[in-house]
């Protein structure tokens, strides 16, 4: 029965990972209600049922267009199957419980927020808007331990880039800021210190390594969206267990 529930998990995390790529496809477009179908964003060509499948339809049509035969971002499937991945995690890690609520909305954001920031360098402000009262409800019905770590997770969170970008003068964004301020609601004030951790430690070997592959230079501008998003899930998962091996670690 645990298997099959993983496998629905999974089908439905890639069905929703589509409507996610969707979003932060036409989100910072303002393209969301638009009511024109899905349609090949070179030819404009509709597409049918059968090209709409997640994963499988990429794959049978070699990640192509079927008529102008322009070849499509891989963003697409591999959003969804991240998606089917964190919705079959979230379920193996809190099963039927309300903290699965917390961990598919987040998942959910997570993937919204890295694709609009890959294709358009942007953490949109509508986004944001949108999950911050359904985070607000869900950490008052299950607080953290503290009840106001989750206050005090936001604050830090909003203060600290702040700090960093007047600072720096630009060295991170405002949407960088504001998605730490909501994050925090979520992972409490420890949690939101070991993700700007994560994300900072990762953004800075992925970038040395695409330099020292010439894939790109010193001044090559970096979203930074996927790699809060991503530490914000490890540390979501993994945060309290990092946290007490290190402290343990100390003695």
């Amino acid at each position: 029965m645990e298997l099959y529930y993983q496998i629905a998990f999974f089908i439905f995390g890639m069905v929703f990972g589509s409507f996610c790529n969707v979003i932060g496809i036409r989100v910072p477009l303002n393209k969301l209600f638009e009511s024109q179908r899905s349609h090949c964003p070179f030819c404009n060509k509709t597409l049918h049922w059968y090209e709409l499948i997640p994963v499988l339809s990429y794959v049978f049509l070699s990640g192509k267009c079927k008529l102008c035969k322009t070849r499509l971002s891989m963003i697409y499937p591999i959003m969804e199957l991240l998606t089917g991945f964190l919705f079959t995690f979230s379920f193996s890690v809190h099963g039927f419980t309300l903290e699965l609520i917390v961990a598919l909305t987040l998942s959910s954001l997570g993937v919204i927020l890295i694709v609009t920031d890959l294709c358009y360098m942007l953490i949109p402000n509508k986004i944001m808007l949108f999950f911050l009262p359904i985070f607000l409800i869900l950490r008052i019905f299950l607080p953290l331990d503290p009840w106001w770590s989750s206050l005090l997770g936001s604050f830090i969170g909003f203060v600290f880039i702040m700090l960093i970008i007047l600072i720096s003068k630009g060295g991170m964004g405002g949407g960088d800021m504001k998605l730490f301020a909501l994050l925090g609601i979520v992972l409490g004030y420890q949690g939101i210190l070991l993700t700007f951790l994560f994300s900072t430690l990762l953004a800075t070997v992925v970038s040395i390594l695409l330099i020292l592959l010439k894939k790109i230079n010193r001044k090559y501008p970096i979203p930074f969206g996927p790699y809060i998003c991503g530490s914000a899930l490890i540390t979501y998962f993994y945060g309290n267990d990092i946290i007490n091996w290190y402290i343990t670690s100390l003695y």
